[in-house]
């Protein structure tokens, strides 16, 4: 009996040790690119971060320039909140959740803290680049889940959550800090414009090459090109001739068709066959990586031909 008892007494024990552990649980400083690079080595971890946050439409995921996009690691609020990020397939961007959020048969709490309330702030609507998204700057602490790797013919990654099963997770426990978004020449956005095929024809073809825009900022600064610190539309036309593969002279009758906050978007039309459209912006992220972070350059970020031609990688449904 009295055995009985102390096997009773001692297995009370563990479980009040276990749970013990479980809250004072300090989390490990991780960077995205580790994340990314070994998934299954962070797996259940509670993990702390320190990076870009993008949030749009089909995205809320942590980015970070130095390393490769793909695969990514998707956020969700922990605890009762929802982020509202709409993504296909059966979400609905809802705002709160009847429970707190368990994953893999974890519970997932959240602190609602000041930081927390001013980091949903900035990354939800209205964006201050339109229906463009924003990027937050922010220390994220939360339990990391791998998922599971997904073969492919050419590729193997880890994945199974967010849109389209993309990604591996990072549930969100607590905001540590978040960046103020206090510049008015930057573009806060977390997505570039798009054409609008029902006006520029059958479809269009994306130019601009995957460039680093990291490397691009340090050359300008290098070569002293003050232009393309000071001259968007310059910055446009140069990137058409070099997409249209003639001179820069020969680009006349740039028209702007958009200027938000650090962006410009333009559009020139040398055909009645063809329009080439130009997004040139200043990426709030960038000046993270500039030798003066008051100083950032022009830069495209997205460039699209509009044709008729079967080549299109967008195409208009007739």
């Amino acid at each position: 009996m009295k055995r009985s008892g102390f096997v009773v007494g001692m297995f009370a024990f563990v479980l009040w040790a276990v749970a013990l552990s479980f809250c004072e649980e300090q989390p490990e400083s991780v960077t995205v690119c580790q994340l990314k690079s070994d998934p299954a080595a962070y797996n259940h971890k509670l993990v702390e971060v320190t990076a870009f946050v993008s949030h749009a439409f089909e995205d809320f995921s942590l980015f970070d320039p130095t390393c490769s996009s793909w695969p990514s690691v998707w956020l969700e609020y922990g605890g009762k909140a929802k982020s509202g990020t709409m993504y296909c397939c059966g979400v609905t961007p809802d705002r709160h959740r009847p429970k707190e959020l368990v994953v893999e048969q974890m519970p997932i709490p959240l602190t609602d803290n000041d930081q927390f309330r001013e980091f949903d702030r900035v990354i939800q609507p209205p964006f201050r680049s339109g229906r463009y998204g924003a990027i937050a700057h922010a220390t994220v602490v939360g339990r990391f889940f791998a998922g599971r790797q997904l073969h492919y013919p050419k590729a193997t990654f880890w994945g199974g959550f967010g849109h389209m099963g993309c990604c591996s997770l990072l549930a969100i426990q607590e905001i540590k800090s978040v960046s103020p978004q206090d510049r008015e020449d930057l573009d806060y956005g977390a997505s570039a414009d798009q054409p609008d095929i029902d006006k520029t024809g059958c479809g269009y073809r994306d130019l601009a090459p995957a460039n680093d825009l990291i490397q691009a900022q340090q050359e300008a600064e290098l070569r002293h090109h003050d232009w393309v610190f000071d001259d968007p539309r310059r910055v446009a036309s140069d990137a058409m001739a070099r997409f249209a593969k003639i001179e820069e002279s020969s680009i006349t009758g740039i028209k702007e068709t958009r200027n938000a906050q650090g962006r410009v978007v333009y559009e020139w039309r040398p055909s009645q066959a063809e329009t080439y459209m130009v997004v040139v912006s200043r990426p709030y992220w960038l000046s993270s990586y500039s030798r003066d972070p008051m100083r950032v350059a022009w830069m495209v970020v997205a460039a699209y031909v509009s044709t008729c031609d079967k080549n299109n990688s967008v195409t208009r449904i007739k």
